[in-house]
């Protein structure tokens, strides 16, 4: 199926949705139309970064390391994160203005502020992993790849031929060493991203009533 398809099938559930219920999508002389917009959008894009973060993050990622060559892995993970990230930074942006129209900040009570909060440090954080820390990572992998490359490493899967080799050649070990500094302060700001949004999932699930 392809994206096109994926696309057509996605807007005709929506459609349908509209027709069950048209009076809570198209409005009513008080606005609740906009209101309702508002929260959808709000709640797709919360929910689309939400999920997208929890594969990402603790399913996907590790999945794809413990059962691929590394260097396939992370040339895979180089055309993946920068998708990844532009989807969940335009999802933060989009739960951001959407939060905001429904909570005015000088009407907004101190939760709703603090929320506010949280979804902004959730799009400052993504937006720093895409726009700085995934191409400086993208940049150091491709030049460690090199450096493996001569020394015939690499087509493992795992770390166990790197850390070896590491420990005689200067070289890959000072390779190795900004490589996981830049890493990890990508992983740092997706991990931050990601508390953020455990945060607001929790207030979300104060608001609804089952």
């Amino acid at each position: 199926m392809g994206w096109a398809t994926r696309f057509l099938a996605a807007v005709c559930f929506f459609a349908a949705g509209v027709l069950f219920v048209p009076e809570a999508i198209l409005g009513s002389p008080s606005g609740a139309g906009a209101v309702t917009a508002a929260k959808l959008a709000h709640l797709l894009s919360f929910a689309t970064s939400w999920g997208a973060a929890l594969w990402a993050t603790f399913i996907g990622g590790i999945i794809m390391f413990k059962n691929l060559p590394r260097h396939m892995f992370g040339n895979l993970q180089s055309k993946m994160f920068p998708a990844y990230f532009t989807l969940i930074s335009a999802c933060a942006a989009i739960s951001v203005a959407a939060f905001a129209y429904l909570h005015p900040w000088k009407t907004a009570s101190t939760v709703e502020r603090y929320q506010l909060g949280f979804l902004l440090s959730a799009l400052g954080c993504n937006l720093s992993n895409l726009l700085v820390f995934t191409p400086m990572t993208i940049e150091m992998m491709k030049k460690r790849h090199r450096i493996e490359r001569d020394l015939s490493i690499g087509e493992e899967v795992g770390w166990s031929k790197n850390q070896q080799v590491a420990k005689s050649n200067p070289t890959l070990a000072a390779m190795n060493k900004k490589f996981g500094m830049i890493h990890g302060l990508s992983s740092l700001a997706n991990i931050m991203s990601f508390g953020s949004l455990a945060m607001h999932s929790w207030y979300l699930a104060s608001k609804i009533e089952l």
